[in-house]
């Protein structure tokens, strides 16, 4: 059988956009690779205006931005073992959320989740990220590793003991989870 005249050109088109594909995954991987040092760094920066600004002492800066990598970390975490949205780890409508909060959120998940990706064979075997009371939170849902119990944050906030039982370690969980806590 014989390739058709319209078939080579066709042919030659696909081998093009297969290089162009190539070449922007590529170009991805390099993100990948500059991307969680990239968001610490921006993390940093934040601190540092706000000790600059008057508005933290040095070591609390230190504390609200580790806490903030965590969630973000967390988040990416989530997102490439789970391959659910940023709604699903969130736990509640989206719409909730102040805009600008979200974009925040999505921005630095996405960058942390590409990062995520490079190593996506060790971090399906991690243990979940441990939240303990008085600690700060971003937006979620987290669950009290002694009875179960799920406390819903809609803005970032302080962890206080549960409710129910007064544990005070706490993990993320997602929409998955809402029948199995309620």
């Amino acid at each position: 059988m014989t390739e058709p005249t319209h078939g080579k050109p066709l042919a030659q088109a696909y081998h093009r956009m297969m290089e162009r594909v190539k070449l922007r995954l590529e170009e991805l991987e390099q993100a990948e690779r500059e991307a969680l040092p990239q968001l610490h760094a921006s993390i940093e920066h934040a601190a540092e205006k706000a000790v600059e600004l008057g508005e933290l002492t040095r070591e609390e800066a230190r504390l609200i931005g580790g806490y903030l990598k965590r969630d973000l970390e967390d988040a990416g975490q989530y997102l490439t073992t789970t391959g659910r949205d940023l709604r699903a780890w969130l736990r509640f409508d989206v719409e909730l959320l102040e805009d600008r909060m979200l974009d925040f959120f999505q921005r630095g998940v996405d960058q942390s989740r590409l990062e995520f990706l490079a190593f996506e064979a060790t971090e399906a075997s991690a243990e979940p990220v441990e939240y303990r009371s008085g600690e700060i939170t971003g937006p979620g849902a987290l669950q009290c590793e002694a009875c179960g119990e799920s406390m819903i944050f809609h803005a970032p906030a302080t962890i206080a003991p549960c409710p129910a039982c007064g544990g005070t370690v706490f993990v993320r969980v997602g929409e998955e989870a809402r029948g199995a806590s309620r």
